[in-house]
């Protein structure tokens, strides 16, 4: 672990009073299941297009252009 990031752990651990292996564990678990959620997620992406579950892109981009506008659209369906 390099210098400056041991001891941004050791100030915090004295800030709110807990041990390193704490923090570094609450760390690690919620970068795991970051990462298992975006690959979840991939994975969704990668079923919808085998199964052929898509939209044209022009529909795509007339959606995201309405954001924020008087007319938005409707989220495209596949």
């Amino acid at each position: 672990m390099p210098v400056e990031l041991a001891q941004e752990v050791d100030a915090l651990s004295e800030q709110i009073e807990r041990p390193r292996q704490w923090i570094i564990k609450k760390a690690l678990v919620q970068y795991l299941a970051r990462e298992a959620e975006k690959r979840r997620l991939i994975q969704e992406g990668l079923d919808d297009v085998t199964a052929g579950r898509l939209i044209p892109m022009e529909q795509a981009r007339a959606w995201a252009n309405s954001l924020g506008t008087e007319n938005e659209l409707p989220a495209p369906k596949a």
